[in-house]
This record gives structure tokens, sequence and C-alpha cells, in this order.
């Protein structure tokens, strides 16, 4: 990445990766994603070892999921930055409508941060030496960006493609279109050709046609089966937020559940109609059972290969 001016800093499951840019002539020194919020003191030290004691002077988010400008107010805390999002998010992130910034449906953690500019898609954006194109990539989020380099090829592709799986597509857990967003987010992904990929999270990839062929094999899946996506989504988030606290009481964690709106969705897409307590019990037994919590006498841990 030297030729672009950009190290990857590559983040565990909690915090979305960071690409960190430093300055040329006009162009500030910039991080895109800046990770989750209760990991924004490893997410600044971390950058300020990357610019090597240089100052960052702009924010970029790939879209605004918790996992990846969970950072933002601790960078903007400590240093005068901008901050760019995409378009689309504008009005919600000046409005902190915490619904609409799906921090109150997931019952995930993001502190209020400051909103400079706005990420157009069609429009360009100066990182290091490079010029980036800003294309719309909705599906996993309807309002995100990927940002591709041309003369390298070189895509940063959000949650819009990862190496080995998909992420969950938010907009099917509401009743929305989000698998055909997705389908046509995949074709562009393709039509663009990148030669490499520094995806949301995960190693930075070269195999781009393995990568869309395996997405688009999960995405057949889940288009005739929506019930097994609104499963991996419970399941994903579940893990999300065990992962945040380590360790919960198995009734308190299932409250939980039962408190947090997203929940409930995914619930009534589930293939048998059960109640919401025993959707929620099962969901955590099913965790337990394939080895991913540990339960001593009703108090959850994550299993030992799951801890960070």
């Amino acid at each position: 990445m030297s030729a672009l001016g950009a190290t990857v800093l590559q983040r565990d499951w909690l915090s979305a990766n960071n690409i960190v840019f430093r300055s040329d002539g006009d162009t500030p020194a910039t991080v895109v994603d800046t990770g989750y919020a209760r990991h924004a003191e490893m997410t600044l030290a971390l950058v300020a070892k990357a610019l090597a004691g240089a100052t960052p002077g702009r924010i970029v988010n790939t879209h605004l999921h918790s996992d990846h400008c969970g950072g933002n107010r601790a960078l903007q805390a400590r240093h005068e930055v901008q901050t760019w999002i995409p378009a689309p998010s504008y009005a919600a992130a000046l409005a902190w409508d915490q619904s609409r910034l799906t921090y109150t449906p997931t019952g995930q953690f993001c502190e209020r941060f400051q909103v400079d500019g706005m990420l157009q898609p069609g429009g360009a954006l100066a990182l290091g030496p490079a010029t980036w194109q800003i294309h719309a990539a909705p599906g996993h989020d309807p309002e995100a960006v990927l940002l591709f380099e041309p003369e390298t090829r070189t895509l940063i592709s959000g949650d819009a493609l990862w190496e080995d799986r998909l992420a969950i597509i938010f907009p099917e857990l509401s009743g929305d279109d989000g698998f055909g967003p997705t389908r046509r987010t995949l074709g562009l992904i393709e039509a663009l050709a990148p030669r490499q990929v520094i995806p949301g999270h995960g190693a930075v990839f070269e195999d781009v046609g393995q990568a869309l062929a395996a997405s688009r094999r999960r995405l057949d899946t889940f288009e005739k089966h929506p019930e097994r996506h609104a499963g991996h989504a419970a399941r994903a988030l579940t893990m999300f937020h065990m992962m945040e606290h380590q360790e919960r009481d198995r009734d308190a964690l299932e409250r939980w559940l039962l408190a947090t709106p997203i929940f409930g969705l995914c619930a009534r897409m589930s293939r048998t109609p059960m109640q919401p307590a025993q959707w929620a019990h099962e969901l955590t037994a099913g965790l337990i059972g394939d080895g991913l919590l540990d339960d001593r006498e009703g108090h959850l841990t994550l299993a030992p290969a799951r801890r960070p």
C-alpha cells in the first residue's frame, strides 16, 4: 500500500479495519473507518503509530454502522479533524437519529460525533497521492459507499465485499429489499475489476472472483430461505454483543434480546413460529451447543476460541 500512502490496520470483529492515509500536499492525513467506540483508545494509538506522530486531519466513513464510526468522537476530541460521511446518512447523523443510524435497533453503542462533509456517489475523493472514485454500495447498509482507485485498481469495500463470507443484509430484516441491491453492488464490484480489495473485516485480498462467487452463492441461499438470513443475523449480532461484554448471565442476555428491536424482527422471520421468550432461549442454546458460548450454571462467557 506504500504507493497509495496507506497503512491498513486489520482489526478484530468488534472494530472494522482502519485505513490510514498519510498527508500529501494539500490532502490531509485521513483515517477511513474508525472501529467500535469501546476500542477507541486502541484506535487512537494505532493511528498515531501509523502516522508516525503526524496529525490526522480527516475521517472518512464508508457507512455509519457502529463498528465503522465508533472511534470518530475520540479522534475528534484529540485532533482537529473533519468528518466526511455518505451523503444519504448526513441528515440522520446531524440530528443524531439513533433509530435511523441503527444504534437503537441493534442495541449497540456509538458516541455522537460531528459531521462536516458528504461523500457523494459519482464524485471523487483525494486520499494520499491518489484520487478515489466514490460509488454507492447499497445492500448491507442502503446508504453505504465504496472507494475505488482506478490506477492501482484498489477497492475499499467497507462491508460490501468480504473475502469468505457475506455481511448481514439489514434492510431485509425490516421488510425492505436488500438482496436485490446487494446483488447489484456485487455486479458493480465485478465491473470495476479491482486488483486488490481492502475489506471492512479481514485481510486484504486479491482473489476477487472467488470472493464474489462465494458472496453470490450465500446470497442465492438467503434469497431462497430468508429465515436462514434472519437466523444468521440474530446469531452474529448476539455474538457481537457478547464479544463486547465478554460475559453475561443467561437470563440477562435473553432479556436484552427481547428488549432489542432487531431481534424481534429476526424472531418473526423464524421458520417455526414460537413465543419471543422461547425464541431467545433457543437462540442462546444454539450458540452454546455450537461451542461459541460457555455456560457455567447460567453464566455465559465466550468460548476460548472466540475471545479477543
